[in-house]
């Protein structure tokens, strides 16, 4: 990647995975369906329906805040469900073809080899990113990976990213790129204060939903993001006029949005608080 050393200050890119580098193909979502259905909320009832959009709304938080959420009244039966959900998600990955997104294997090793520092984020347990790791063959492609059992908190607190900087030793957030394809991605970057939170379309959530979340860029995917890394500070520099890139949105500031429920598509779902760090270790 010629050039790629005149970026503007970028020494450390934090990816999301399932989504964002590794093709989902509605793999998390069937896992959290099978989990819900372990608690007797089974597919064809309002209750299931329910469950799944807040499920879809949630996407990128881990599965033991997602569980709380849906069964807020019942910590063990939550506590269940989160367990049911990471067997159905390793059993899935054990039986199915775990690809690469078209360009992502290029787009780290380029990073890397520019000197730019490769981080791989999720809220998954760590035993879990590390089957998807080993199962789309990038292990050896990043620089660091840091799972749920890394950080007190997961997305959308900036928990993950700023361990990361602490890990590779990145000198400031202005030097921090973040690339996840949810909500819950966009919003940690965007308190992170990373200079670039660019959202992806390969994920769950659509580019009105990335950037009233906080995505500073929407890009068709990971194989883009040399290219704005490349682009100097005006690449970055969220509202900026006359960066018109075609539908897409690639290399495009996003522009400020107003959160959902003032766009008429009916209220945000609410998460509760992030669980304290001694809490969440005590369940494992």
């Amino acid at each position: 990647m010629n050039g790629v050393t005149d970026r503007p200050g970028i020494t450390l890119t934090c990816f999301g995975l399932i989504g964002t580098l590794v093709a989902d193909e509605g793999l998390v979502e069937r896992s959290f369906a099978e989990a819900i259905a372990t608690q007797g909320v089974v597919s064809g009832t309002s209750a299931f329906a329910r469950r799944m959009a807040q499920v879809h709304q949630a996407r990128g938080r881990s599965a033991g805040d997602v569980m709380r959420l849906l069964f807020p009244d019942n910590q063990a039966r939550a506590q269940a469900a989160q367990l049911a959900f990471d067997r159905a998600l390793a059993d899935a990955v054990g039986r199915l073809a775990i690809r690469p997104l078209p360009g992502a294997v290029q787009v780290l090793d380029q990073l890397r080899a520019a000197g730019i520092s490769v981080s791989v984020l999720t809220t998954l347990r760590r035993r879990l990113l590390d089957l998807v790791l080993d199962a789309g063959g990038l292990g050896g492609h990043v620089d660091l990976a840091l799972s749920a059992d890394d950080a007190p908190r997961g997305f959308p607190a900036p928990d993950l990213i700023l361990t990361s900087m602490l890990r590779t030793g990145a000198g400031s957030v202005g030097e921090v790129a973040v690339i996840d394809d949810n909500g819950a991605g966009m919003e940690g970057g965007r308190r992170s204060g990373a200079s670039i939170v660019a959202g992806v379309l390969t994920g769950p959530h659509p580019a009105r939903r990335l950037r009233s979340a906080g995505a500073t860029h929407i890009l068709e995917s990971v194989a883009e993001l040399p290219a704005l890394v490349l682009a100097g500070d005006s690449a970055y520099r969220p509202g900026l006029a006359g960066a018109e890139n075609g539908s897409s949105g690639r290399l495009k500031s996003a522009e400020p949005e107003p959160p959902e429920s003032a766009q008429g598509n009916g209220p945000s779902i609410d998460v509760p608080a992030q669980v304290p760090f001694e809490r969440r270790t005590s369940e494992r």
